[in-house]
């Protein structure tokens, strides 16, 4: 396994990972399938905005999972304040891709003199909350029921890491 940093031809199978978590489960809040079009202008706007991204390849070759930071909030003074997400391919979990990823992310974003590295996990996700836990993140925030999807509220829970 390697990780490596994203490419553009790596929107389809993106976009295929992304799409079976909004398809199945609440982990993310968008409720309708992407396209590798929408996708590939997802990337660009991070990366040619210098926002890390980052592809976790098995010995195949295949995608299976990626990573990236970008803005938590807009306003100037948030500027040095990132958020990360992170998706693996279900069948790739407990493997060390997402460690993999996640390390060479935070190692990305203290070399952009990035100061607090912010997780939003959805409430109820407990492998995502004890996988940040596990890098150094701690709870900072707990929001009730602020979204809602599959006929359910959910929760947001931040995690925060000083870098």
């Amino acid at each position: 396994m390697r990780v490596r940093e994203v490419l553009l031809s790596d929107a389809e199978r993106i976009t295929e990972i992304y799409n079976y978590f909004i398809d199945n489960t609440e982990i993310t809040f968008e409720t309708s399938p992407v396209t590798s079009d929408e996708m590939k202008g997802r990337i660009l706007a991070l990366t040619d905005n210098g926002f890390p991204y980052f592809v976790a390849e098995d010995e195949d070759g295949t995608i299976t999972g990626y990573c990236y930071a970008h803005e938590w909030k807009s306003r100037a003074a948030y500027s040095r304040t990132w958020e990360n997400t992170i998706y693996l391919h279900p069948e790739a979990c407990h493997q060390g891709a997402g460690r993999m990823l996640m390390e060479r992310l935070i190692d990305s974003c203290r070399e952009r003199g990035v100061h607090r590295l912010i997780a939003c996990i959805t409430g109820g996700n407990d492998a995502s909350i004890h996988f940040h836990a596990s890098l150094g993140f701690k709870e900072a925030s707990h929001f009730h029921e602020v979204g809602y999807k599959h006929d359910k509220w959910l929760d947001v829970i931040d995690m925060e890491l000083p870098l």
